[in-house]
């Protein structure tokens, strides 16, 4: 059996410039909007008035309340194949 030589392609990773380019100015506008800057300015109050302990996140309840929660759980949830512990 003949042996192919292994070749790399040479267009990989070619056309992403312009795709980063295009990603980075749609989220400047999206987080720019008020409604974006608002949810920020909550986060950060929250997070000012109750600092989450070393290794917690802060996580949205069903509710809308902002509570501690480990990092890994908070993480973890709803993305399938993760650890739910």
């Amino acid at each position: 059996m003949k042996k192919v030589p292994q070749r790399r392609n040479k267009l990989a990773g070619k056309g992403k410039e312009k795709a980063s380019e295009a990603k980075k100015k749609y989220d400047s506008e999206y987080h720019s909007t008020p409604e974006r800057k608002k949810y920020r300015a909550e986060l950060n109050q929250a997070n000012r008035t109750n600092p989450s302990p070393k290794g917690h996140d802060k996580s949205h309840t069903k509710d809308g309340r902002l509570v501690n929660e480990k990092a890994k759980t908070n993480r973890a949830r709803n993305k399938p194949g993760r650890s739910k512990k």
